[in-house]
């Protein structure tokens, strides 16, 4: 089997082993073991199975397209002005260059290879259609794959995650087994709530989000990325609020999953701007049901015609100019053929005009919004620390490692369609986010909090990576974190495990009883501010990554020097990222125990839970290295550079000419020394205040708090996002709510009960005259006839000779009557 019909077949199945999973849990999960409890081994072998898939597919990737380092010039692009124009081919929506053959019975697949993408060799991407579920006119909606490099790696990355975090939660889980004695919340009579366990519950809940995270990852369409978008959104639900009986954790589920729908509004609208110019949503070019080749999205707006610079496409300049394109239709309502080609032929100065730029950048910004959302960006960021209420080994997967990286996922895959202006807008957005969250980190108490805030703060700096043109280095970043972040969550997970308490506070002391946990969690904490030894290369993960980024906004601002803030934004998060980070270790591990109740009960976790944080540390450590001949986590992702973006670019809508650099120019020596020794001096600057703070007390953290107390107050707040957001929305909101349900009470309901005792009145009178007058008079008629009756029977006596006098008597009284008749006729 070649390649092209070996990878959506592998993936394909990894995809749909989970969804086997939930299936089976959810009809058998109680009697799955006692309580429940093979319920874990189900979910776990088949997230195993998915990892292996994956690993497979990642092999075979390998061995057809090898990783080998790029050259630093090896990665131009094209050059696209302004306004997205780049010259005047013949067609301004030819699809990329492809074969195409039938690989899996009806299904179509492509390889597409792209020319001047900025690489050494052209990327290779693979794409299809398992399923059309309805193609009319323009409408065409499948259940696809688009698998590249940056696919492969997703996959591995998620399953091999996902493995490492169900095999610790069916340890972490195991209270679930039995009847749960739940001390947080109270009953109308005092007592504790008693319920009986969800283990099994809670693997059904994470088979279904890991089948919904690895459907976004493959889906070919943004169709189908928007549906297990929203799929992925109802599994945080699900998984925020496992311990739904706590009002904070219903209150923090439905938090998560209302302001990620402010997010989905936007991003519906991107869609519909999409659709609505360019008649698709496909990502690559595809074959409809009628055999006809149809563009897709990335072809169209970085034609391969153009040498795959941006543009805005012709059908988006069409719909932006409808007024123009109906003038000229109707100048030519004598021969439509001939007005359609004046309306081609005039596409090439519309776009001139700047007709469809707006379009264009309201459609990526509208994607934005859903990525806002689903990376707990600013503004939408405040679902993200109220998460934690949800088990540890949920904050480890779902929102950490997976499904808040959705959204950074989604900007790198739909990075060709960004303009310059909507990159922008990113990178700032970023910024934002990474310097509000770092700041609360700085005070927070709850060590899953810590995590929460430097997970949102993480998120940023890789949206500020993306929008200042650093696509590999956001990328990178996205999954070096994923390996420490999810390390340092179930490294958290342990802590509580042991202390049965989230206070830093009272911890301390605990590195001589969980040796492990304190290992790995140092291993976490030394990966994310990026230790490694400056010009030699040498360092954890985290270093390569980051410092990847810190050149790129370096970059950036000496292009820009407007926008020399965002660099300073990067820099300025470096070392608070490195002081929370080891507050957080110092408060937890070192010193001396400051509760000893809590110390005296800790130890260290069991092998099951222990294992995976050994797994997770070893990757925290080594997933940015690159060995000797190239082969690297960043040069494979690198193979799935879009075409044309690797080149410098110019925007200058929304705001004042300004450059998008190339990414491999952050490769010169100058920026890289300046890069390394800015990374260098932020975190060890970082870690030595943390530990003149927590460890040696040469500043004490309490003199400091009341030295600063509005500041600390203020961030010990949050920012007041909270209260700020309540007023101005949740508060107008319900009473506007209030208002709505007063006028229903109040008036509509007023007015129908109103309506309703007239009717009842009228109802009465009705009766009333039914039963007085028309009853009356027909009662009465009806005794009347009755008495008649009573009288006349009396003369029926059945005697003979009674009747003949009668008789007699009447023919008498006939002629007599008779006879009075004519005379006085003849009188008269």
């Amino acid at each position: 089997m070649d390649l092209e019909s070996l990878l959506p077949t592998l993936l394909g199945l990894a995809w749909l082993l989970p969804l086997a999973s939930f299936a089976v849990i959810l009809f058998a999960g109680p009697r799955l073991g006692d309580h429940g409890k093979g319920a874990a081994g189900v979910a776990t072998a088949a997230i195993v199975g998915s990892f292996v898939l994956s690993l497979m597919a990642f092999i075979s990737w390998v061995a057809e397209h090898p990783v080998h380092a790029l050259a630093h010039d090896d990665h131009g692009g094209a050059h696209a002005s302004a306004d997205g124009s780049a010259g005047s081919p013949d067609s301004h929506e030819a699809p990329s260059s492809h074969d195409s053959h039938d690989s899996h019975g009806s299904e179509s697949a492509h390889r597409t290879v792209d020319e001047g993408a900025g690489h050494a060799g052209p990327p290779v991407s693979y794409s299809g259609d398992w399923y059309t579920l309805y193609e009319g006119g323009r409408l065409r909606l499948t259940i696809g794959w688009y698998v590249d490099a940056l696919t492969v790696l997703m996959f591995v990355m998620i399953t091999f995650i996902a493995t490492c975090i169900h095999v610790y939660a069916s340890g972490y889980m195991h209270d679930e087994l039995h009847e749960i004695t739940d001390h947080e919340v109270h009953l109308a009579d005092g007592s504790d709530l008693h319920r009986p366990g969800r283990f099994h519950r809670f693997f059904q809940a994470l088979s279904l989000f890991c089948f919904s995270m690895l459907g976004i990852v493959i889906a070919g369409n943004l169709a189908m990325v928007f549906i297990f978008w929203e799929l992925v959104g109802i599994c945080s639900w699900f998984l925020i609020g496992f311990y739904y009986e706590r009002k904070s954790a219903s209150n923090a589920a439905n938090k998560a999953f209302i302001v990620n729908r402010i997010g989905d509004f936007g991003m519906l609208i991107g869609l519909m701007a999409l659709w609505g110019a360019l008649g698709t949503l496909h990502f690559a070019d595809s074959t409809g049901l009628d055999g006809h080749a149809r563009p897709g999205l990335f072809s169209l707006v970085r034609p391969p015609v153009a040498g795959h610079a941006q543009w805005v496409p012709d059908g988006m300049v069409k719909f932006a100019a409808a007024e123009k394109v109906a003038e000229v239709l109707r100048s030519h309502a004598d021969d439509p053929r001939a007005g359609v080609e004046q309306v081609e032929a005039k596409v090439e100065d519309w776009r001139d005009e700047g007709y469809g730029r707006w379009l264009l950048l309201v459609a990526g910004l509208g994607i934005f919004c859903g990525c806002i959302g689903k990376s707990a960006q600013f503004p939408l960021f405040v679902w993200l620390p109220d998460a934690m209420e949800g088990p540890t080994p949920v904050s480890a997967l779902v929102h950490s490692a997976t499904m808040v990286a959705a959204g950074v996922y989604l900007v790198g895959r739909f990075y060709p369609v960004l303009t310059p202006d909507a990159l922008l807008v990113i990178a700032y957005v970023g910024a934002i986010t990474l310097l509000i969250a770092a700041s609360i980190a700085l005070v927070a108490n709850d060590i899953k909090r810590v995590l929460a805030y430097s997970t949102v703060s993480q998120l940023g700096y890789m949206m500020l990576a993306l929008g200042v043109g650093g696509w590999l280095a956001g990328l990178f970043h996205l999954v070096t974190h994923a390996f420490f972040k999810s390390l340092l969550f179930l490294c958290s997970g342990s802590v509580i495990h042991a202390c049965h308490t989230n206070d830093m506070r009272k911890m301390g002391g605990l590195a001589k009883v969980m040796p492990w946990t304190s290992g790995t969690m140092l291993v976490g904490c030394l990966a994310i501010i990026g230790a490694g030894v400056p010009f030699l290369d040498i360092g954890l993960s985290g270093y390569y990554s980051k410092d990847s980024i810190l050149a790129q906004a370096l970059l950036f601002a000496r292009e820009n020097p407007a926008h020399s803030i965002l660099f300073y934004a990067v820099a300025g998060g470096a070392m608070l990222t490195a002081f929370y980070m080891f507050r957080l270790w110092f408060m937890t591990f070192a010193g001396q125990p400051r509760d000893h109740h809590v110390h005296e009960h800790a130890h260290e976790s069991p092998p099951v839970m222990t294992y995976p944080l050994v797994a997770l540390s070893v990757l925290a450590v080594v997933a940015g290295w690159t060995l000797p001949g190239g082969f690297g986590i960043a040069n494979l992702i690198d193979q799935a550079r879009p075409a044309g973006t690797g080149g410098t670019e110019l925007g200058g809508l929304l705001f004042r000419a300004f450059t998008v650099p190339a990414e491999h120019a952050s490769h010169a020596h100058d920026i890289h020394v300046t890069a390394s020794l800015t990374a260098f001096a932020t975190a060890a600057s970082g870690v030595l205040l943390a530990a003149a703070m927590y460890v040696w007390r040469v500043i004490p953290p309490a003199a400091v708090a009341t030295a600063a107390k509005p500041l600390y107050t203020f961030l010990a707040n949050r920012w007041y996002f909270d209260e700020i957001y309540r007023f101005l929305f949740v508060l107008p909101i319900l009473g506007i709510s209030r208002l709505v349900s007063a006028t229903d009470t109040g008036v509509i309901d007023k007015f129908i009960e109103g309506l309703a005792w007239g009717a009842k009145q009228v109802a009465g009178f009705d009766a009333w005259l039914d039963r007085t007058l028309i009853d009356g008079l027909v009662n009465g008629t009806a005794n009347a006839t009755w008495h008649a009756g009573l009288e006349l029977k009396k003369l029926q006596t059945g005697q003979l000779r009674q009747y003949v006098m009668f008789i007699a008597l009447g023919t008498v009284a006939i002629f007599v009557l008779a006879g009075l008749l004519l005379h006085s006729s003849f009188a008269g």
